[in-house]
């Protein structure tokens, strides 16, 4: 059943709201992070305060005010981020340790990589693909995060959702992330509209700063085919009708991230 106008507008009014509760600066008291003398990420007070008294070189060695990982060759810059953040999870700034790199961003540019754990406390931008899955009468697939998740457990997301690895496509992360979350291979999300980028995530956090540029599509999955998770990081999978998802997006049911990614394709698909 299609939005009637009410919740439609509603939705919009919802939409308008999320997009400006994501543009907030850094947490005060932060300050630059310079990653071979760019300008990559704002480090939280708290992470300051530990790479202050493990690692005081970082704060000499740079300008006054600032963090810095000198430049040299790709592997010295990595090694020292990779100290860096080692000082950080013994400083009890890291939420959980992921054992895996993401990009260190500079201008469009990947130039380092760096353990997910530490890119909030560091104010890192990350890249975060999403996939809005519907069925053929137009109901929307959403998954419930784990209650093991070291963000937003239990909450509602879109079902595919994730960030890019480092030195990985968008496309390539979709498709694994599509897998894992999803079970769906690469050929079930073919058809799928291209990635475009929703918005840039600006939002302070009790770890550090979420800077995050969030890209979204949407496909049609076949009417007998079910997604079923495959890592573990999705406790509950459903097909709901756009009522009922925009009911859940009205109660903050959902993360932030997904609210904003779902209520735009709930919208688009309302003026098609």
């Amino acid at each position: 059943m299609p939005l009637n106008h009410a919740t439609l507008k509603a939705l919009e009014a919802f939409l308008a709201r999320a997009l400006d509760q994501t543009r907030q600066q850094p947490l005060p008291g932060s300050v630059p992070l310079r990653v071979a003398g760019q300008l990559c990420g704002f480090v939280a007070p708290a992470a300051l305060d530990v790479l202050r008294a493990s690692l005081p070189d970082l704060l000499r060695n740079g300008k006054p005010g600032e963090v810095t990982v000198p430049d040299g060759p790709l592997d010295g810059v990595n090694q020292a981020l990779a100290q860096l953040a080692q000082a950080l999870l013994a400083g009890g700034c890291v939420t959980k340790w992921r054992d895996e790199l993401l990009d260190v961003w500079a201008a469009q540019a990947s130039i380092a990589a760096v353990e997910r754990g530490v890119v909030r406390p560091l104010g890192l931008l990350t890249r975060a693909v999403h996939l809005n899955a519907w069925s053929p009468d137009g109901q929307l697939w959403v998954a419930r995060r784990a209650l093991d998740k070291p963000t937003d457990p239990g909450m509602w997301d879109t079902l595919v959702g994730g960030l890019v690895g480092y030195r990985e496509s968008d496309d390539l992360a979709l498709e694994r992330e599509s897998l894992e979350e999803a079970g769906l291979t690469s050929n079930e999300v073919a058809r799928r509209t291209p990635l475009s980028v929703v918005t840039r995530m600006c939002r302070q956090l009790p770890e550090g700063y979420q800077y995050e540029e969030v890209l979204t599509c949407d496909c049609v999955l076949p009417a007998e085919l079910r997604p079923q998770n495959q890592d573990g990081e999705v406790m509950q999978i459903e097909r709901l009708s756009t009522e009922r998802v925009a009911q859940m997006l009205f109660e903050s049911q959902f993360t932030v991230e997904a609210g904003i990614v779902i209520a735009q394709s709930l919208i688009a698909h309302a003026h098609r």
